[in-house]
């Protein structure tokens, strides 16, 4: 290839990059962010609302991701039967329920 270009006399320092410890320390950054801005308060959320699953019982009023409240009135291993008025009831996965209403909410409305 010298041929056909001719060789450059450039000063040595000026063809380095950067050094490998300013490269990995790049990469430990954002490693960082991505798991304080990311990771973590997914893995929190996520933690939560299987507590919340888990604590469901009988009686509970919830609402659940259609938007629709009602009480438990059976859980059956991954679902549940919830009643949404007097004669009505739905059978939804627990995990669809994504929060538990204080007692004597539905009363109110």
């Amino acid at each position: 290839m010298s041929f056909f270009i001719s060789s450059a006399h450039a000063a040595p320092a000026a063809a380095q990059g950067p050094s490998m410890m300013a490269n990995i320390l790049m990469i430990a950054v954002f490693v960082a962010i991505f798991y304080f801005l990311i990771w973590r308060p997914q893995a929190k959320r996520a933690k939560e609302h299987r507590n919340l699953v888990e604590s469901l019982g009988v009686g509970s009023e919830v609402v659940f991701a259609g938007g629709l409240m009602g009480r438990i009135t059976k859980i059956e291993g991954d679902f549940a039967v919830v009643e949404l008025n007097r004669g009505n009831e739905v059978k939804i996965q627990r995990a669809s329920v994504i929060s538990v209403l204080p007692e004597g909410t539905l009363n109110n409305l």
